[in-house]
């Protein structure tokens, strides 16, 4: 049964849920609260086949299974002689050369016998009685005679099927396609491959004193930057962002957008309007006509977020600083999206750094901050080499990584702590 509170909002002089009998939503909680929470309303997913050269970045969506033998057949893996151990085991010997294989399709393989020898490529199947390679540095040869200026071993052959069988689970259903792993399907004898169909996530900053960049600018006037730097966001976590121009402070405005976006898109992001002022409009919206599942979050930079629905529809109320809304985008909305699609990366790299200078940790929150990493023979040594304001986007192009500090935890000068490169 749901519990109702007569819940005081924490700036009276707005209005919505919190000043009538509703459940309250969660607030100003845990990092980990709100993960769990914003993944109970994930977006609906569903595949699409598209071929190799499509599929950089996309997200596998079933098992892959090997269609063949990976190698198909014995082969060399070195140019050289193709013998058999029991004449080549001790050196010099000498032996004759009876046949050359190339790399491409035979019909009959030769047969090496007795004291005989056979020129070899590598890639080349191993001719029948064959049981060793002597890689072509280690011969001399002399006409139609070659010695081995070294005992052979038996090896320097790759097995049928020594990589992966057919048959076998190559890559499994989240698999992020890198390259190697694109090659890797190939190698299967894959042509096409069934992958999650990319999420199209509205991005939508908010406010009056936004422009577009390139616009003059008058008094009290910014460049609007966050809807692009979330939309590369968007599309390093595969999916496809439509962003639109930036909505003045007005709950119609807001409303037409949102409506749209709704329509058309399966995530919306916002920027901007979600803190506790008079013209936080999307706050506001969200309370009035939306579904709030919590507001505020436990970050610093990035405390105020919330996240919803609006017309059934995901949305990440993201702050309007611009260094707060791309560190709440890394540590909710990417491990989201992730969880979304079931994608196995890419996961953020953690590592452990020692201070160089003293950080300030806050009493409640995971603490974000701003760091140039150096790799020396002493270690990892972290900086802190700028001024940390949230509006300060400089600070964070120009970071390698992002303090975790736990809340009250120190940061002072030589503490070892955790760190996670950006």
């Amino acid at each position: 049964m749901l519990k109702f509170n007569l819940v005081v909002h924490p700036n009276p002089q707005t209005r919505g849920v919190y000043e009538t009998f509703m459940p309250s939503p969660p607030y100003f909680i845990d990092l980990e609260e709100a993960r769990v929470i914003s993944n109970q309303f994930l977006p609906k997913i569903s595949q699409e086949i598209v071929s190799l050269d499509e599929a950089s970045n996309r997200i596998l969506s079933e098992d892959l299974q090997s269609l063949v033998d990976d190698p198909p057949f014995d082969n060399s893996a070195m140019d050289g002689f193709a013998v058999r151990y029991e004449d080549s085991h001790q050196a010099p010997t000498t032996l004759k050369i009876t046949q050359s294989i190339q790399a491409q399709g035979l019909t009959n393989l030769p047969t090496i016998m007795k004291g005989e020898a056979c020129s070899i490529t590598t890639g080349s199947p191993i001719p029948q009685g064959s049981d060793a390679i002597i890689p072509i540095e280690k011969c001399q040869i002399n006409g139609n005679e070659v010695t081995l200026t070294e005992p052979s071993k038996p090896h320097f052959i790759r097995k049928r099927g020594e990589n992966i069988t057919k048959g076998e689970v190559g890559l499994s259903a989240g698999a992020r396609l890198t390259p190697s792993r694109i090659s890797l399907c190939a190698t299967m004898g894959h042509q096409n491959l069934k992958v999650v169909k990319p999420l199209e996530i509205a991005i939508i900053s908010t406010g009056n004193e936004l422009k577009s960049p390139g616009e003059s600018l008058e008094f009290g006037e910014i460049y609007e930057s966050n809807s692009f730097g979330l939309a590369s966001l968007v599309k390093l976590s595969g999916h496809i962002p439509k962003r639109y121009e930036s909505v003045m402070d007005s709950m119609d405005s807001l409303r037409n957008v949102l409506n749209d976006a709704s329509r058309s898109c399966d995530v919306i992001l916002t920027s901007g309007g979600v803190s506790m002022g008079e013209y936080d409009y999307v706050r506001k919206i969200m309370e009035e006509e939306g579904k709030i599942k919590f507001w505020r979050v436990k970050l610093r930079p990035g405390s105020p977020p919330l996240f919803g629905l609006w017309n059934n529809i995901p949305l990440f109320g993201l702050p309007g600083n611009p260094v707060s809304s791309h560190v709440v985008f890394l540590m909710l909305t990417k491990p989201w999206l992730m969880k979304a699609t079931g994608a196995d990366g890419p996961n953020p790299q953690i590592i452990r750094a020692k201070l160089m200078d003293s950080l300030k940790s806050t009493k409640d929150c995971l603490t974000l901050r701003r760091l140039e990493i150096k790799f020396t023979k002493d270690g990892v040594l972290a900086y802190q080499p700028r001024h940390q304001g949230s509006g300060n986007i400089e600070s964070l192009a120009s970071a390698d990584a992002l303090s975790l500090l736990k809340p009250n935890q120190s940061g002072e000068i030589g503490q070892e702590i955790e760190v996670m490169l950006v």
